[in-house]
């Protein structure tokens, strides 16, 4: 799963692959508590790094269930 995070004042988004494990419902729960707390937004990513946004700096958060990584070459 790839999450894409908006941060204001910034042309460029943040983009966090998640396990494919991850269940989009608890993930959007997390994600809800973490801007209302208006501290820190943390994701693990797939390989264990953990990538902290400040919850009054996202624009948006983008979720994509169906990204499986990033491919590589010309395939179509």
């Amino acid at each position: 799963m790839l999450v894409r995070i908006g941060v204001i004042r910034s042309q460029k988004e943040i983009e966090v692959e998640l396990d494919p494990a991850t269940k989009l419902e608890s993930l959007k729960k997390s994600i809800t508590k973490g801007l209302s707390s208006g501290e820190m937004l943390w994701l693990t990513d797939s390989r264990g790094r953990e990538v902290g946004v400040p919850a009054n700096a996202v624009a948006y958060v983008e979720l994509d269930p169906s990204a499986t990584g990033r491919s590589i070459g010309f395939g179509s």
